[in-house]
């Protein structure tokens, strides 16, 4: 099977034609997946607006992720589970939407940067994380998330834009 096929089969499958065919359950997925990603983007940007000594530069960094972090994870997983379900409503046709593509690369490297983030500069917290300007490691992985971020979110706007352009 290729992924075309992969793709058309989610799309037949059960839930793809109800979220796809519901005249509700789409658009609510979509609610549900858009304030999440407003909920997941807000608490990421106040970290990442204290990682590059912008805002909350009072507050020690340790405090402000116990602070934020679940409730970021928390709409995260909202987010990827009302995603995914739309996704298998017209998952061809996202495929082939170069801004949906560009959504997944960027997710990748936000998870990546978040990742390199916590193995190799988190460990060094308790030298830093008090002071207003932090190590130049810190203040790149606040600026390469808000970057991706950024960007996730106008490729997001642009997928409801151009997904008829590929149906």
């Amino acid at each position: 099977m290729n992924l075309a096929s992969l793709w058309h089969a989610l799309e037949a499958s059960s839930i793809g034609s109800y979220v796809a065919s519901s005249d509700w359950v789409f658009p609510t997925l979509e609610t549900a997946h858009v304030i999440s990603i407003v909920a997941v983007v807000g608490y990421i940007v106040v970290m990442d607006l204290r990682l590059l000594g912008i805002a909350s530069t009072t507050i020690p960094v340790t405090r402000l992720a116990r602070a934020t972090l679940p409730y970021a994870v928390a709409a995260f997983v909202i987010a990827t589970l009302s995603g995914v379900l739309l996704f298998v409503s017209k998952a061809a046709i996202y495929m082939v939407n170069p801004y949906f593509l560009a959504k997944l690369v960027l997710l990748a490297l936000a998870g990546a940067n978040v990742a390199v983030f916590h193995i190799f500069t988190w460990r060094t917290i308790a030298a830093w994380d008090g002071d207003i300007a932090l190590p130049s490691p810190a203040r790149a992985a606040g600026l390469l998330s808000l970057t991706f971020w950024i960007v996730i979110v106008f490729c997001s706007r642009m997928i409801g834009y151009t997904l008829g352009l590929y149906e």
